[in-house]
């Protein structure tokens, strides 16, 4: 690694005098000091950053959970995951193809409907619930 020592010595008409040492060799330089407004050249302005994409809309996936024979009265998780967002609750009235719940699972958010709609009797889980397959999360009268 190379040692290396700079020093002031002075100023002569628009230069200033150094002496620098490497490895032990002096080197006397000269640096020209130059008007403020030679100093920097003026470049124009950049131009403003034009956005060259449109992130996308990600459709929310809707689920239709079909009810068989014994579960008809049932809303089941057809996913594990976990429940963001409930819309219905204890007494209402739940439309045809009306969103029950909402479940995040893998990234990704589904909307669970009831295909015949009809009057919910119960509600077993809460948002933050975490659910496993076939789960039964509200049950309908």
């Amino acid at each position: 690694m190379a040692a290396i020592t700079c020093v002031y010595v002075g100023e002569e008409e628009n230069a200033l005098k150094l002496r620098i040492q490497i490895d032990g060799k002096t080197y006397e330089a000269e640096v020209e000091i130059l008007d403020s407004q030679e100093s920097a050249p003026e470049y124009p302005p950049y131009p403003p950053v034009q956005q060259t994409f449109a992130p996308a809309a990600v459709p929310q996936q809707s689920i239709n959970v079909q009810s068989d024979g014994d579960h008809e009265k049932e809303c089941r998780s057809p996913v594990a995951g976990m429940v963001t967002r409930v819309n219905v609750q204890a007494g209402q009235e739940v439309q045809p193809d009306g969103v029950v719940i909402v479940l995040e699972s893998m990234k990704m958010e589904m909307q669970i409907t009831r295909p015949q709609g009809g009057l919910v009797k119960r509600v077993l889980v809460a948002p933050g619930s975490a659910v496993r397959v076939n789960e039964v999360m509200v049950e309908f009268a």
